[in-house]
């Protein structure tokens, strides 16, 4: 049996996926605090625990994301476009766009059949774009942020905001709450603003369907609904939409893995011939 491990450590979840064939074996994720290098080592210690799998079983490792450096254990880095390309395809073969949505910044990809990146388009540098947005209102508004996708569904009214930016948002998010808004239209209204800053990304690269959305925007089903209503077509979502980059990290691992060994059967058998 040969196992391969894909690692994607972002600046607030770091996660982990075990794979051997195309079956995944186990699959974790926690809180990437401080010390990546650390939340990396006991992340993959974890993985392994669950799967019953020695480290010597593990045949090659790709790390990907905003800390990727930090995973010593692996054998190479990945782009993370490229691993949530892979991921992707594996989970639904029939997607052409990806819309990947992190805590730092907003991804849109068109791929090919084979999960290969033929364009792309990430949003800038701002929280407004981002998951971490909707961290922010969850505690303007005094909200889990497990509840802000199925409390914005009961809007009657939502609420408009005025500007993109995230700093601003949140005080206009204050203002409104002082004002007697509802949080129900609030939060639709966030979505909303969401759903039109990611649709204008989704412009840029010209839509194709079937169209999935993953990472942790994927559990939000009022940024969901919102992108639906937006883009006027259904999404897919994934099962687990957070692990898919590293998923597509452990799908590079096990290609990489086979084409070394591949050339060396290769070089061997040349060299034989030659002998």
């Amino acid at each position: 049996m040969e196992y391969f491990l894909g690692i994607d450590i972002g600046s607030r979840l770091t996660k982990g996926v075990l794979i051997e064939g195309n079956k995944i074996k186990a699959q974790k994720l926690c809180s990437s605090g401080t010390n990546y290098h650390s939340t990396a080592q006991r992340l993959r210690q974890e993985l392994l625990a669950e799967a019953s799998v020695s480290p010597e079983e593990i045949s090659y490792t790709v790390a990907t994301g905003f800390g990727a450096q930090s995973a010593s254990f692996g054998n190479q880095q990945s782009d993370e476009l490229r691993c949530c390309a892979r991921g992707i395809n594996l989970i639904f073969p029939q997607v052409r766009t990806i819309i990947d949505i992190g805590s730092i910044s907003s991804r849109v990809i068109r791929i090919d059949e084979h999960g290969r990146i033929v364009n792309f388009a990430i949003s800038e540098k701002c929280a407004a774009g981002s998951g971490y947005f909707m961290e922010i209102l969850a505690n303007v508004l005094r909200v889990e942020l497990q509840d802000i996708g199925p409390l914005s569904l009961k809007a009657d009214n939502p609420v408009r905001f005025s500007t993109g930016c995230a700093v601003f948002n949140e005080s206009e998010a204050i203002c409104m709450v002082s004002e007697g808004f509802s949080k129900e239209n609030i939060l639709a209204g966030v979505h909303k603003a969401l759903a039109t800053k990611i649709s204008s990304l989704i412009n840029r690269i010209q839509l194709k369907q079937s169209c999935a959305v993953c990472g942790g925007g994927g559990l939000n089903v009022g940024l969901i609904k919102a992108l639906e209503r937006e883009m006027g077509i259904d999404l897919l979502v994934p099962e687990q939409p957070q692990i898919i980059t590293a998923l597509g990290a452990a799908l590079i691992a096990q290609k990489i893995a086979e084409e070394e060994t591949h050339a060396n059967t290769a070089g061997e058998k040349k060299f034989t011939d030659i002998g």
